[in-house]
Order: structure tokens, then C-alpha cells, then sequence
């Protein structure tokens, strides 16, 4: 058979995408490729409209448009800006704000300690973390990470480079599944994990 150098591409592209793998990204190109209506130059024209037009904020690591960049969440007034949520990723932010259980501010450490993916803390915003503890007055740490292996030894890290600071630290209650992540979460059990947690 021929070698399409472009639709391997585009396999190879997709495949990139957190869990999709190689057969799936084979299945989404063929789709694309065989759609009649345009589809893939309007995946296109997103892709290039949210390139540009989207980023992460600079202060908290949310999804933000570019022109608003500290993102709303940094700069209402409403919210409780002595305390701090930490979520492994944007992702977490957007699930955590959907419960409506929490009124305060967040970083995003856009990751977790993980040896096996080659993810130590020097990847993790930690430093940025810590520049905001002392740059806003920041009296409550509130780590809201998952219960899987990896996000257990990122909160002990957290705790232990928090330990010497002025800041209470606490942890959202387990009420999440053993291995699960915060993505995953409906809303009211996040926010009763919010509402039940523990200084550590």
C-alpha cells in the first residue's frame, strides 16, 4: 500500500493526546480524512483559534483567554484571596470551580512527582508557590490532589517545603475513590471533600 506520509502525520499527531493511543489516533485520522463535510478543515480553524486565543495564566496556571492574563479567578475581588487551593492541573481548576464549594484562589502545579515520567519537583510550580505565600498574604494551603501513589508523595513534598512557612496547611477530605483523580469527580462529592477537609 501506498505511504501517506501526511495521514501518518496526523496519526502521530493525535496519538500525542492524553489517552488516546495508536489504534484510537488511527481511527479519529480515518474519520477525519473520509469526512465529506469539512470536518477537518473546522478541527483545524479551532485548533488555530484556541492557539491563539487561549493560554494559561501566569499567576495561577488556569485556562484563560490571552487578553485577560492574571485570569478572573486571580483578580475578583469576591474571592478569598488568603487562601490558596493547589491542583495538580487546569483541568482540576475548572472541575473544582464547577462544584462551587470553593470561593478561594488556586495554583496549578501542572503536574505531580511521578520518577517513572521523568517528573521531579524542580518541573512542578513550586517556586511560584512560595513567591505567593509571601507576595499575597497567602494563610491557608489547601492541597487538592488526587489519592493515587504519585499525587500522596506530591502532597508530602508539599507539606514538608510548606512545614517551615506561617501557613496553615490542609488537605481535601478523602472522600474521592483510592486511585482516582480529581478530573473525574462528580461535583458534589468534590465538594464535600472541600467542605470536610483536614490540616495535615
Amino acid at each position: 500500500m501506498q505511504h501517506l506520509l501526511p495521514l501518518d502525520n496526523l496519526v502521530a499527531a493525535l496519538s500525542r493526546l492524553p489517552g488516546i493511543g495508536r489504534r484510537t489516533a488511527e481511527r479519529m485520522a480515518m474519520a477525519l480524512v473520509q469526512d465529506g463535510r469539512g470536518l477537518m478543515r473546522i478541527l483545524a480553524n479551532a485548533l488555530l483559534e484556541a492557539d491563539e486565543g487561549i493560554t494559561c495564566c501566569e499567576r495561577c496556571g488556569s485556562i484563560t483567554l490571552s487578553g485577560i492574563n492574571p485570569c478572573d479567578l486571580c483578580i475578583k475581588p469576591r474571592r478569598d484571596a488568603h487562601i490558596l487551593c493547589v491542583v495538580e492541573s487546569p483541568g482540576d481548576i475548572m472541575k473544582i470551580e464547577q462544584s462551587g464549594g470553593f470561593q478561594g484562589r488556586y495554583h496549578a502545579l501542572m503536574g505531580k512527582l511521578s520518577p517513572m515520567h521523568g517528573t521531579s519537583a524542580t518541573d512542578l510550580r513550586v517556586d511560584k508557590l512560595l513567591h505567593r505565600l509571601v507576595d499575597e498574604g497567602i494563610e491557608e494551603v489547601l492541597i487538592a490532589l488526587g489519592t493515587d501513589v504519585e499525587s500522596d508523595a506530591t502532597a508530602s513534598y508539599l507539606k514538608e517545603v510548606l512545614a517551615p512557612r506561617e501557613v496553615k496547611i490542609s488537605r481535601i477530605a478523602f472522600g474521592l475513590p483510592a486511585g482516582s483523580a480529581i478530573e473525574y469527580s462528580d461535583a458534589s462529592t468534590l465538594a464535600r471533600a472541600i467542605s470536610g477537609r483536614q490540616e495535615i
